[in-house]
C-alpha cells in the first residue's frame, strides 16, 4: 500500500444560512458569526456529505491522484456508518480496517455555511485506537484529527514508526491532537517526516500569539519532522526542509470560492502524495494548492479533488507568477 490515512472520520451536514452578520477586528481577523437569539432562523438549504474528516479527505485525494489509499478508523453500525463505507468504496479507498461498532454511533458534524466561509459544530465519538493486526507497512502513513481517548494511540505508532523507518509519517494535527500538546506528542513529532498546519494552528502548537512565518516554520521543524507545511489561506503556503524556506501563492480561482471546507486538507495530502510521487518539495507544494484551489468550488471537503492528470493541466497553464520562490 502506498498511503494509509489514520484518524476520524464522519457525515458532515451543510446548513447554508440565510441570515448572519460577521463580525471582525480591525485588522479583518478573529471574526466571529452572530445570528438571532431565541428565534427561528429561516435557512437555505442542507446537504449531507458522507465519509469525510482530515484523513478521510487525505485517503480519497491519493486515492485520485492514483496512490494505492487504505483508511483506518472507526464508525458505527449505522446508515451513516454504511453510507460511509460506501463512499470509500466508490473512490477505490481500501476500507478493511475501519472498524463498525455496535454501541458507538458515528460522527456527525455540523456545518454552518454562511457566504464562503464555515463554522463545524465537532463531536468525537469515544472510539477505541489501535494499529490493527496484520497491519503490513505502507509507504506513507497519514494522521490526522481523532478524539480524546487517542492519546495513547499516539505513544504506540511512535513506537511502531521507530520499528518500520520504511514508512514516512505525514502529521496533520486536528483540534484534539493540539490540546495534547507538543510535549505529549513529543515522540510522535520526532517521528514525523512532514508535519502540516495553517499559520494559526503553528502558533496553538507552539504556544506562541502572532508570530512571524519564518519562526513559525524553524520552530515546527524543531519538533522534530522533517518537512514543516503551513498554509496561510488566501497567502498561499509555506514549507521549510532545513535546507530552504518557499513560499507558493494560490492558484488564481477560476471563480469565487463556494465553499472552504477541506481546502488545508486537499492542499497538505496533496502535497505529501506529490512527494510520494517523488516529485521535488517546490513542485509538491504546487500541486496541493492547485487541488486546494478546486475544493472550495464545491460544496464539501472531496467533491473538487482532482486526479492526477487534471492537476498537471491546470500547472501547464499557470500563469508565470505561480510558482515557489525563496522565502
Amino acid at each position: 500500500m502506498d498511503f494509509i490515512a489514520i484518524g476520524d472520520t464522519t457525515v458532515d451536514e451543510f446548513i447554508r444560512l440565510k441570515e448572519a452578520r460577521i463580525n471582525c477586528d480591525i485588522n479583518n481577523e478573529d471574526c466571529t458569526i452572530s445570528m438571532k437569539w431565541g428565534d427561528k432562523i429561516p435557512y437555505e438549504f442542507s446537504v449531507l456529505v458522507p465519509g469525510v474528516g482530515n484523513a478521510a479527505n487525505a485517503a480519497v485525494a491519493a486515492a485520485r491522484l492514483g496512490l494505492s489509499a487504505g483508511f483506518i478508523s472507526n464508525i458505527g453500525k449505522d446508515r451513516y456508518g454504511e453510507q460511509i463505507l460506501a463512499s470509500f468504496a466508490r473512490e477505490g479507498v481500501d476500507a478493511r480496517f475501519v472498524v463498525a461498532h455496535d454501541t458507538i454511533p458515528t460522527n456527525h458534524h455540523y456545518v454552518l455555511w454562511y457566504e464562503a466561509e464555515r463554522t463545524i459544530l465537532i463531536r468525537h465519538e469515544d472510539y477505541p485506537y489501535a494499529i490493527p493486526e496484520g497491519f503490513a507497512a505502507p509507504k506513507w502513513i497519514y494522521l490526522s484529527s481523532s478524539g480524546e481517548r487517542s492519546e495513547a494511540f499516539h505513544g504506540k505508532l511512535a513506537m511502531w514508526l521507530l520499528e518500520h523507518p520504511e514508512t514516512k509519517l505525514a502529521f496533520q494535527p486536528g483540534t484534539f491532537q493540539m490540546s495534547m500538546g507538543k510535549k505529549k506528542l513529543a515522540p510522535l513529532y520526532a517521528a514525523t517526516e512532514l508535519v502540516a498546519c495553517n499559520k494559526e494552528e503553528a502558533e496553538r502548537i507552539l504556544e506562541v500569539g502572532a508570530t512571524d512565518i519564518k519562526e513559525l516554520l524553524a520552530k515546527m521543524r524543531e519538533l522534530g519532522p522533517k518537512i514543516a507545511i503551513i498554509t496561510d489561506g488566501p497567502n498561499g503556503a509555506y514549507c521549510y526542509d532545513g535546507t530552504e524556506m518557499l513560499k507558493a501563492p494560490m492558484y488564481p480561482d477560476p471563480k469565487p470560492p463556494l465553499e472552504r471546507t477541506g481546502a488545508g486538507d486537499a492542499a497538505t495530502s496533496t502535497i505529501v502524495v506529490a512527494l510520494a510521487l517523488g516529485k521535488p518539495l517546490s513542485e509538491a507544494l504546487l500541486w496541493g494548492l492547485v487541488n486546494s484551489m478546486s475544493v472550495v468550488q464545491e460544496i464539501g471537503a472531496q467533491k473538487g479533488l482532482l486526479s492526477r492528470e487534471a492537476i498537471e493541466k491546470y500547472l501547464a497553464d499557470a500563469p508565470m507568477e505561480y510558482r515557489a520562490t525563496p522565502l
